[in-house]
């Protein structure tokens, strides 16, 4: 737990006083988790204290220790692709509480331009019940004549996670957007009662006072059938998902302005 207690000191610590944020953008087109899984989409991106499958790397890098073995992730916005489209995609390893972690995330038609990012991760189990982990993201160039592994610009996540109980966890995501320090801190916890689970997240920008809200819910009475509520700082989620062994096929749409929009995500589990 020594550890534990050192990041969290390290955390305060490298707060800054300003962030970059533009109301303008989507929320995905920082190097934030948001929109990133329709499992977590559908939970109303309330994911931090969840992160429990393969976009974990993205939402809380802590989480990937959450599970064994191999785990792959695309996601796709299968519906009004006019008006933008972003497709995260990723796949994640797991062993005997290490865990490795490549994804990437990539929007197209927005005012931004191409923002594109690749993430890698590592996350390793402190004891039984936290474990600490970190996202390199390289925001890559477009256009670009050759495939870019890391990119111009590099940012980072790192991400908690504790587990007091076996139904309740806590989460910690501290972001770095630009420069140095964090500019984003979210706090999550998650919930689960029988068949239900829920989630709240808070997110702290630390150049505005006013924090996001985002809150989510599972219901997984018939697991091949799992059924999902959100609301994304705002907007509400609804989603519904397919399971079968080890593949899972999730959809969300996100009553988002001016449109709805809609997306179907594929979660394959190899142990």
């Amino acid at each position: 737990m020594k550890t534990t207690y050192a990041i969290l000191c390290f955390l305060w610590l490298v707060t800054p006083v300003s962030a970059q944020t533009t109301p303008d953008k989507k929320p995905f087109e920082s190097a934030r988790p948001l929109y990133v899984g329709a499992r977590a989409l559908g939970m109303g991106n309330a994911f931090t204290a969840v992160a429990d499958d393969a976009t974990a790397g993205f939402w809380n890098p802590a989480g990937l220790i959450q599970w064994q073995g191999v785990k792959l992730f695309g996601v796709n916005k299968f519906y009004n692709r006019e008006d933008y489209r972003f497709d995260p995609k990723g796949v994640g390893y797991s062993y005997r509480g290490y865990s490795l972690f490549w994804g990437n995330k990539i929007a197209i038609g927005v005012d931004s331009g191409v923002p594109d990012f690749n993430y890698y991760s590592i996350a390793h189990q402190l004891g039984p019940y936290a474990a600490a982990g970190l996202s390199l993201k390289f925001k890559r160039r477009h256009p670009s004549d050759v495939y870019q592994f890391f990119g111009y610009q590099t940012n980072y996540d790192v991400g908690l996670l504790f587990k007091p109980r076996p139904n309740l966890k806590f989460g910690c995501l501290a972001q770095n957007l630009e420069g140095y320090g964090i500019q984003w801190l979210t706090l999550g916890t998650a919930y689960r009662y029988a068949a239900y689970q829920f989630s709240v997240d808070v997110a702290f920008p630390t150049d505005r006072t006013t924090p996001e809200l985002y809150i989510g819910a599972e219901w997984d009475r018939f697991p091949i059938i799992p059924i999902r509520l959100g609301f994304s700082n705002g907007a509400l989620t609804v989603g519904i998902g397919v399971a079968w062994k080890g593949i899972h096929i999730d959809y969300t749409r996100i009553f988002e302005k001016p449109s709805a929009s809609d997306f179907i995500g594929l979660t394959i589990s190899l142990q």
